[in-house]
């Protein structure tokens, strides 16, 4: 498996298996051991995906040495503070059956992004977290925190895909030298991303499915990524992705489908600004 080397010098897989959507335990804690099977070493859940106890008892289960898995969770908008942070990432830690994580972003940049940086800064000084980072800053956001607190965020995890490209994201997290990580790079199948007639094309040209070649663009392009399926001969597609590598007139090809907009929705509307207030009150 191929690493990257984070901002502090802690390695993490670029391909890793993603939790998200598979609330029920025995299909979630299944699929995972699965992945782990099939080769994968990093997983990613969160607290809000209600599955991190499924994710301990899977990484338990098999048998693999715990140096072996680097382990990412998340804390959600509704802990967000410095107290509160500090008391669900125990929580997540004692679901996961863990005694550190390798990584633990702020979930969202709403609410008290301050207060709850300035926990996980201090649980990283602890030893208890190898690396903290966020997910979904816009660069705006990202470089604010980096700017005006002790610890740079090692990593943001932001929808990434070959409709949602996120270039000039991409050149910031370099500059600031943050690493880039991929969520939906499948974009769910929306937009008939499985049956998009240049990533057909490409695939049959390799061999490879629309999904290891979506896959391996994200890949060299440097950035991490953490595919998710419960489908077992998906799961094993997914990760044989590193016996090919896609030419530069086909990345420049694929590169030509950005469209430069969400497929989900805007983190940037005050409409969702608002629903993000609602869900962490629990409304």
């Amino acid at each position: 498996m191929e690493t990257v080397k984070l901002n502090n010098g802690v390695e993490m897989p670029i391909l890793g298996y993603g939790v998200f959507q598979v609330p029920d335990y025995e299909e979630c804690k299944n699929s995972v051991l699965h992945a782990l099977k099939s080769g994968y070493r990093s997983i990613d859940t969160a607290q809000a995906y209600a599955n991190e106890k499924a994710v301990g008892d899977a990484i338990k289960e098999s048998g693999i040495p715990r140096d072996e898995i680097f382990v990412t969770t998340k804390l959600w908008v509704s802990d967000y503070g410095y107290e509160a942070a500090k008391k669900a990432f125990h929580i997540s830690l004692e679901n996961l059956k863990l005694d550190h994580l390798d990584l633990y972003l702020l979930h969202q940049p709403f609410g008290d992004v301050y207060g709850s940086w300035r926990a996980l800064e201090e649980l990283y000084k602890e030893g208890k977290i190898r690396a903290i980072g966020v997910s979904n800053f816009f660069p705006d956001r990202l470089v604010d925190l980096l700017s005006f607190n002790e610890i740079s965020p090692a990593l943001n995890q932001i929808e990434t895909n070959v409709f949602y490209q996120r270039e000039e994201d991409h050149k910031v997290m370099v500059e600031f030298g943050v690493q880039h990580e991929s969520w939906a790079p499948f974009a769910e199948g929306k937009s008939e991303f499985f049956e998009n007639e240049l990533l057909v094309n490409i695939g049959r040209k390799y061999r490879k499915s629309v999904a290891q070649v979506a896959l391996r663009w994200i890949i060299q392009r440097d950035i991490v990524v953490i595919p998710k399926s419960v489908t077992p001969e998906r799961i094993e597609q997914n990760i044989d992705v590193f016996d090919f590598e896609l030419s530069q007139e086909d990345m420049k090809a694929i590169a030509a489908l950005d469209t430069n907009t969400s497929k989900f929705f805007d983190h940037r509307d005050p409409k969702m600004v608002v629903q993000f207030r609602k869900w962490a009150e629990g409304l």
